[in-house]
């Protein structure tokens, strides 16, 4: 049965801590164990996916392992278990967020570069209803395959310029494809 860390739980697991913290092996497992239950109940609350939820509770208890030290004993442990709990689940959806963004990213990437041969592909509308400017720094990008360097040759543009205008170029493109800016 999970209970909720009211203000009797918080001070028995702070003194398992305190104990813990003076090298009471046995205070400080039946510790870990208590706040297993309470951090596992916490994630829960805030990841959908048990698996997930297993994970981050794992690092979360790596977490409190390495910053067991930097518990004040008499203070209440609540707020100190929570916060690196909410870090670490912080710390998930950073991760997670970068990677869906880089996945999304992979995805354009490998969808741009593979030729458009056909002239009525969805790639190839998209690049019609560019500026010319960027029309032009993208098919000589992802069409013909030029370098940065080449193309500023061609163009007569900085590689910076060129850099930008292909930018700006790929989020067009995107707000077209229906995918929007990140």
């Amino acid at each position: 049965m999970t209970r909720d860390l009211d203000s009797q739980r918080d001070l028995e697991l702070a003194i398992l801590l305190a104990q813990a913290q003076k090298g009471d092996v046995d205070a400080y497992e039946r510790f870990l164990r208590e706040a297993s239950t309470i951090a596992r109940a916490f994630l829960a609350r805030r990841i959908e996916s048990d698996d997930v939820v297993e994970d981050v509770l794992q690092e979360t208890l790596i977490s409190i392992h390495q910053a067991r030290h930097s518990y004040l004993p008499g203070r209440p442990l609540g707020p100190w278990l929570y916060a690196i709990c909410e870090h670490r689940t912080s710390d998930h959806f950073r991760r997670h967020r970068r990677t869906v963004s880089r996945e999304v990213a992979l995805i354009e990437a490998e969808a741009l570069s593979e030729p458009p041969c056909e002239r009525g592909s969805p790639f190839q509308s998209a690049l019609a209803k560019l500026p010319e400017k960027q029309r032009r720094v993208i098919e000589l990008l992802k069409v013909k395959d030029l370098s940065v360097k080449e193309v500023a040759a061609e163009t007569g543009m900085s590689e910076s310029a060129v850099k930008v205008t292909a930018f700006r170029g790929y989020e067009a493109m995107r707000r077209l494809f229906g995918v929007g800016p990140r």
